[in-house]
């Protein structure tokens, strides 16, 4: 583990941008970015065009470590350059932003209102793939559909097996059992996710530690008691589907957590913007995002 990176983690203001985007979601980030599904053919193709997106992101001077804390990446995007240098890399020495990895393999079907993470029989080498490449750590992503105590507890005691496995491999997972927005019954699942949470953190060994992404909460603070546990070095929050000003408003009404967006993060950008818009559009909205994680 870099001790430069826990610091920045552990002293810095500063959010993380999820640009990790996969398989089944790539299509759907690129036709908001003004990328119809007929400019590219077939998945070598398409990840080559979202990989320029994920460049031209990167290397804007509107992206660097003064506002975001860390960048989470999809395999693929790990495994390309910027500039040279692969990407996890590019990040730390020319951005000073950690590099995270998404390693989960999609979602297994619903079973108890939740939907548990795919098997991962190769993460171990992938783990050594990625700590070779100077990744920091991990995130991996679960959905919580509603308040079924059977659900949460099996979402919950997955990510932390997995993630039990990811600090042994000497990386950080960010743990991430998300709870469906449109969920008729989200406050109580949260209610639910919080009790299994901190009965696995008071597992965890002395030297272990965790970061959580969660969806943003009805109730404001309702996770600050995670957010101050020993076991945890960041809470960050997911936009979920919420607009970039709601997701804003949410999470600076919840002290301490910062804001790991995708899509409100990416939201006003355009494959036809020249060079100047787009990073005006950038510097916007990380600026928007970057203050309502300072709250």
């Amino acid at each position: 583990m870099n001790p430069d990176q826990l610091d920045k983690i552990n002293n810095e203001d500063g959010f993380i941008a999820a640009l990790d985007q996969s398989g089944g979601s790539t299509p759907k980030a690129l036709k908001l970015y003004g990328v119809q599904e007929d400019a590219y053919d077939g998945d070598e193709e398409m990840y080559g065009v979202i990989h320029a997106m994920r460049t031209r992101i990167i290397v804007s001077p509107s992206f660097n470590g003064d506002r975001i804390m860390g960048a989470i990446l999809f395999e693929n995007t790990m495994d390309r350059e910027i500039a040279g240098q692969g990407t996890a890399s590019y990040l730390w020495n020319e951005k000073r932003v950690i590099p995270f990895l998404k390693v989960d393999k999609g979602l297994a079907d619903e079973a108890d209102a939740a939907q548990l993470m795919k098997p991962m029989p190769e993460l171990d080498a992938l783990l050594a793939r990625a700590r070779d490449k100077g990744v920091f750590g991990t995130k991996m992503r679960s959905v919580i559909k509603e308040a079924n105590a059977a659900g949460v507890d099996a979402v919950v005691d997955q990510q932390f097996d997995v993630g039990k496995q990811i600090l042994a491999a000497g990386l950080v997972p960010i743990i991430e059992p998300e709870v469906d927005i449109h969920s008729p019954s989200k406050a109580e699942a949260e209610v639910l996710l919080k009790t299994a949470i901190l009965t696995q953190l008071d597992q965890l060994g002395d030297d272990q530690a965790v970061m959580l992404k969660l969806t943003l909460p009805e109730i404001d603070n309702f996770y600050r008691d995670l957010v101050d546990h020993p076991k945890i070095l960041k809470v960050v929050a997911l936009s979920g589907g919420y607009s970039r000003e709601e997701s804003n408003e949410r999470l600076s009404r919840q002290n301490g957590v910062i804001a790991s967006f995708s899509r409100a993060l990416t939201e006003g950008l355009s494959a036809q913007q020249s060079e100047a818009e787009f990073d005006a559009a950038l510097d916007q909205s990380i600026g928007s995002i970057f203050a309502a994680s300072k709250s």
